[in-house]
């Protein structure tokens, strides 16, 4: 067996250790295992995402789907992996907003660029939900106004967390700070759920995320929500302003989750792919899971997909010009 080979399949049991026979881009997909690579710590909206996803493509396709949570660099080390691994079909990607944003970052500070977006086939989206902007609940804040006052009084003062530099977090939080003529201190992590647990512990003062990962806090008493990135009200914040309405007209962010795959599949694993995917994101279930955690499914096949993802990457990667600026 080559070494990519065995690289591709990331720790999942191949069959061609099993008999030591070839698998040939001919045979029935899939033939082994297939890994899930979220490329932030579980819990995060990208994990979210993944967990009913791959349980109903198991009992669908009748082999295990792991997830292989690869977290690092904001991101990209798990995207990367993906780009790099075999296009068999046997390794995926569940990722988030900031695919096109990550390699951008490495050019604007003259890093090697560890991925293209363009090595990854988009398959289906899967959620795409504004960023709430979150605060402990024993912060003084109870509007973003006195939130904006406290940070112009105090410039650098009051810390957020994000995934990562360049980041959804940090590129929806720049995006309001920017807009709002402040400067916050950017404390990275290794992904939402690490950061939501320092700001739980008083350890950073702000966040961004998604509301899947915050409405079991903001339930529970202990997180406070201030303000949505979405152009419109969401059903689970009935009660919380979009940025848009106090005044921010060009603050708006989704955190959008998908499902890619290495460019270059065979064409009947890509139909099969996508076949899955829609049954899975139409199946009860699955639909009551995300509802259950605050998420709304938002289904695309690939090329509505495909077509979204350039439109979106277009303006953050814009955005992260402006940050890199700042």
């Amino acid at each position: 067996m080559k070494r990519r080979d065995f690289i591709a399949g990331l720790g999942g049991l191949s069959t061609l250790a099993l008999t030591g026979q070839g698998v040939s881009a001919q045979e029935a997909w899939p033939s082994r295992n297939i890994t899930m690579v979220v490329p932030f710590p579980a819990g995060g909206q990208a994990d979210i995402a993944a967990r009913p996803v791959a349980s109903y493509m198991q009992k669908v396709l009748g082999k295990p789907v792991i997830i292989d949570n690869r977290s690092g660099a904001g991101g990209s080390l798990g995207n990367a992996t993906v780009a790099r691994a075999q296009p068999d079909g046997h390794t995926l990607l569940m990722t988030l907003s900031s695919l096109a944003v990550l390699p951008e970052s490495d050019r604007i500070y003259d890093r090697p660029v560890a991925y293209e977006v363009d090595q990854l086939q988009p398959v289906a989206r899967v959620l795409a939900d504004p960023t709430l902007f979150a605060v402990p609940a024993s912060a003084p804040w109870k509007t973003i106004q006195e939130f904006v006052a406290d940070a112009k009084a105090r410039p650098g003062a009051i810390s957020y967390g994000s995934s990562g530099p360049f980041g959804t977090l940090h590129v929806s939080m720049e995006m309001f700070a920017i807009a709002a003529g402040i400067k916050l201190l950017h404390v990275p992590y290794r992904g939402a759920t690490p950061a939501i647990s320092d700001l739980l512990g008083g350890q950073i003062q702000a966040l961004a995320s998604a509301p899947g990962t915050l409405k079991q806090h903001v339930d529970a008493g202990t997180l406070r929500v201030l303000a949505n990135f979405g152009g419109e009200r969401l059903a689970a914040f009935p009660n919380l302003p979009t940025f848009k309405e106090l005044g921010y007209s060009d603050v708006e962010f989704y955190i959008w989750a998908g499902l890619f795959a290495p460019k270059g599949m065979p064409a009947p694993v890509v139909t099969k792919l996508r076949e899955t995917m829609k049954q899975a994101m139409s199946d009860p279930e699955v639909t009551k899971t995300f509802e259950a955690a605050g998420n709304m499914p938002a289904y695309q096949d690939s090329e509505e997909f495909a077509a979204f993802v350039a439109k979106d990457s277009a303006r953050l990667v814009a955005v992260a010009r402006k940050i890199g600026k700042v």
